[in-house]
């Protein structure tokens, strides 16, 4: 019998997750079954216990129940533990250990598809929910040398910066390069989109704006000074963020799709313990797309 694992959000008809991990599957001949969970907005504790509890091996967590995966996992990694989210579910003998692959891939996906070495590089993310949430260690962790938060309302931003300082002082695993001592001032900081200011190396879309077609408030001299325009989203058609940067005279911008393909190999390798290539999986799901 294969060993079952899915995706649970709300919504989740659209993840192409199922159809990534079976690529990951057969390339590797590992035998699982990977389908999606839809959970009821109030009831996503009940449906995680009852699809473990009817031999499930772990699920990948999507919006809008990060944070409750977070809160409901027994044991969590240390990454999951910066970010205060959880976006993998492995269900041990000793109970559910969370962790969260997004800032992996993420940086995966800049540094060895699209050759974007991040260190000593400035990077300003456009939003402060939980896809940003996920992401940041991971890219202090690389190197960057300037990483700013800006979000329509400055204060969410602001109050994500602080919990990620809290965290990294009481929470860092040991060997962590973000140990429990404080980081450089200017390092790290939360504004609104008016005070991101310039010089960017690399712009990165967390917002959900873009989805909805809406062009962000931002300057163009922002985007157009930036060596990489980033939407962590992505589709079959080109995304709005996408589309805004290059007209603004962005030299280079792409979507989320690499993202996607390489926290998922995260996640598979947390369950699996082998990890799968993913460029082969990479370049087919962008030929379905086209």
């Amino acid at each position: 019998m294969s060993d079952r694992y899915a995706v649970i959000g709300n919504p989740v008809a659209h993840s192409r997750s199922p159809s990534i991990h079976a690529r990951f599957a057969k390339q590797t001949g590992q035998d699982i079954e990977y389908g999606r969970l839809l959970a009821p907005l109030d009831g996503f504790v009940e449906a995680v216990e009852r699809f473990r509890d009817a031999g499930g091996r772990g699920l990948n967590v999507t919006l809008p129940f990060k944070l409750e995966a977070f809160a409901w996992a027994a044991r969590r990694s240390g990454r999951a533990q910066l970010a205060g989210a959880v976006n993998t579910l492995r269900f041990d003998r000793d109970g559910a250990r969370g962790d969260n692959t997004d800032g992996a891939g993420l940086v995966r996906d800049l540094e060895d598809r699209l050759g974007l070495a991040l260190a000593g590089r400035s990077v300003l993310i456009l939003g402060a929910g939980g896809a940003t949430r996920g992401v940041i260690g991971p890219l202090l962790e690389a190197g960057v040398a300037r990483l700013t938060i800006a979000n329509r309302t400055p204060s969410r931003a602001i109050e994500l910066v602080d919990d990620f300082l809290r965290a990294a002082e009481s929470r860092a695993p040991a060997g962590s390069a973000l140990p429990g001592t404080p980081l450089p001032a200017g390092r790290l900081r939360g504004c609104g989109f008016d005070d991101a200011g310039g010089g960017h190396d690399l712009v990165v879309n967390a917002t959900s704006a873009g989805l909805a077609g809406e062009r962000l408030p931002i300057a163009d001299a922002l985007l157009a000074g930036a060596v990489l325009a980033y939407d962590m989203f992505y589709a079959a058609r080109e995304t709005a963020f996408v589309a805004q940067a290059l007209a603004a005279g962005c030299p280079r911008a792409c979507d989320g799709l690499g993202m996607l393909v390489e926290q998922a190999a995260e996640s598979f390798l947390a369950w699996r313990g082998v990890r799968p290539l993913t460029a082969p999986v990479y370049e087919a799901l962008r030929a379905e797309a086209a």
